[in-house]
């Protein structure tokens, strides 16, 4: 066992006393290196939070979460320092720099790591996307599965310990969706990647090796092996659960 994420006893809360929400729970998750793990839940149930918590890009408010051994704690400084080396995250809305080619987008994590740029390693990650005769195009020039496989590329070339995917696509259709998958599977299938998507699809998350459901803020259940029936059934059994508030 390799464990890639962890979290103990996290919670997160919002607000002040008076009008305080609990968006996580008590929530204990380990991630296997080398797996492909979709996040479930109803509204409200606490999905994006745990990623922004994971992420580093969120802090709890209590209990600890550890990336690849490290601790997300101490200064502001120390967690860029892990997110910069040790995180991709892939966004819904790709997040790339319009004034940016695509190879600049791509390496610019490696260059605010302070990292040599592996040439070779930059051109392997955009063939294998299908985006390499791109490279020198400005994202406005490509169309929204184009620019996935870009913020894709992006989280891939530095070769990170976990690729956070937050709704990754959200934004496309049914085609792209599926070749985004994919090329998320393949990730983990031959680079040996751990990804971690959060999503609301039942499709999207049959390509996982595992779905992990949440509801107020806690874990409240882990499907393997999931199928788009077997998601969907659970999924449902839980927006029934929340519409009658137990």
């Amino acid at each position: 066992m390799n464990p890639v994420i962890e979290l103990t006893g996290v919670s997160k809360h919002y607000g002040t006393n008076g009008t305080l929400v609990a968006a996580l729970r008590e929530v204990s998750l380990t991630v296997e290196a080398g797996t492909f793990t979709a996040v479930m839940g109803p509204s409200g149930s606490g999905k994006s939070t745990l990623l922004a918590v994971a992420s580093g890009l969120d802090r709890p408010t209590s209990g600890t979460v550890r990336i690849d051994g490290i601790p997300l704690s101490g200064s502001e400084a120390a967690l860029t320092k892990v997110r910069r080396e040790r995180i991709g995250v892939v966004f819904q809305q790709y997040n790339l720099l319009p004034t940016l080619t695509v190879a600049q987008n791509v390496v610019l994590p490696v260059r605010l790591a302070g990292h040599r740029v592996d040439r070779e390693r930059v051109t392997t990650v955009l063939r294998r996307l299908g985006v390499e005769d791109s490279a020198d195009r400005r994202p406005v020039e490509l169309s929204g599965g184009q620019q996935q496989r870009v913020a894709i590329a992006r989280a891939l070339v530095q070769r990170p310990a976990v690729i956070l995917a937050d709704e990754p696509t959200g934004a496309l259709d049914s085609e792209n969706a599926r070749e985004v998958l994919v090329m998320l599977r393949e990730a983990v299938r031959d680079e040996g990647q751990t990804v971690v998507m959060v999503t609301h699809d039942p499709v999207a998350a049959s390509y996982a090796d595992s779905v992990t459901f949440l509801r107020d803020g806690q874990v409240a259940g882990v499907l393997a092996a999931p199928t788009v029936e077997a998601v969907a059934d659970r999924l449902a059994h839980l927006s029934d659960l929340a519409a009658v508030g137990r």
